[in-house]
Formats: C-alpha cells, sequence, structure tokens
C-alpha cells in the first residue's frame, strides 16, 4: 500500500537507484508513473506491504518500505529491480552502476566513475568536505541523516588525498 513517503518511520528499509544522468522533467512524470501503481500493488507473498518512493534532485530514485508492518522477501525486491531495469530500458540511463560517484559542487549534482573520483580527490578538486551521495545507506533515518555527507565521514574518505 502506498503511503507518504514522510510518515515511514525512520527504519523503514530503503534502497537509492541513482541515475547516471539528470532525468527532464517530463521524465521524472514517467518515472512516477509507473511507481506509483507499483508501490501500490506492492506484496510480499501476497501480503500488503507498506511502501513509498521519492525522486530526488531529478536523479535519484529512493524506494522505502515499513518493515515494522511486513519485511519485504526477495521476491519483492527482485520485483522493485525488475521495475527499475524496465524504466532503465524505457529513458535510456543506467540505475545499476555502482562504480559511479555523485558530489554536490555547490547547486550543481555531478556524477562521474570511481576512477575519476580518485583523479579528482589526488589533483584536490575533491576533498574531505565535498558533499556527497551515500548510496550504500539502508534506512530512511540514514537517508535524512547520511545520504548527503561530507566525504571525508563516509567511505569516498578511503579514496581522499592525505
Amino acid at each position: 500500500m502506498f503511503i507518504d513517503f514522510e510518515l515511514l518511520p525512520g527504519n523503514s528499509r530503503v534502497w537509492v537507484y541513482q541515475a547516471d544522468r539528470t532525468l527532464t522533467e517530463q521524465e521524472v512524470e514517467q518515472v512516477a508513473k509507473k511507481l506509483v501503481p507499483f508501490v501500490s500493488n506492492w506484496r510480499r507473498h501476497g501480503d500488503d506491504l507498506k511502501a513509498s518512493f521519492k525522486i530526488e534532485y531529478n536523479q535519484f530514485v529512493i524506494l522505502a518500505v515499513d518493515e515494522d508492518y511486513n519485511d519485504v522477501s526477495g521476491c519483492s525486491i527482485d520485483a522493485s529491480v525488475h521495475l527499475m531495469r524496465e524504466i532503465e530500458k524505457e529513458l535510456n540511463i543506467d540505475m545499476f552502476d555502482k562504480m559511479k560517484v555523485t558530489f554536490k559542487d555547490g547547486t550543481n549534482i555531478n556524477t562521474i566513475t570511481l576512477q575519476e573520483f580518485k583523479a579528482y580527490a589526488k589533483q584536490q578538486k575533491i576533498n574531505a568536505n565535498t558533499v556527497v551521495f551515500n548510496n550504500m545507506i539502508s534506512s530512511k533515518a540514514d537517508l535524512m541523516n547520511a545520504w548527503e555527507i561530507e566525504a571525508g565521514k563516509s567511505w569516498h574518505a578511503n579514496f581522499l588525498a592525505s
């Protein structure tokens, strides 16, 4: 069952899908039109899931499930992955490349390869204070507190110049 994202508890499980480019407003609407019915009917072995989604910065699709209501299963996660793969094909984007890093440069959102990130860090174009997106988070609380985080406080710190 679809509920407002803000009404989900902090311990709700989240998945962050990062597009390899910024989506147009029309594409964001297209994604939302696919996600609303999916999330509204998302089930685990026939049981409703209390779930929601949001699209941030026209680049990140965030799915969330209140596991206090019902836990997700492998099959329900597979169904969401299948939907995200469909969206990828329709929009000609990549949402599963874990070797892409996204960071903020002022108000700009930049997506680069991990190798480019390492090179930027070495050149000190990126430093410990650069805000990065930690898509490895797993809860709504983490989304609120540790998703947009300084590189020096995330796993990205491993690649920063000493």
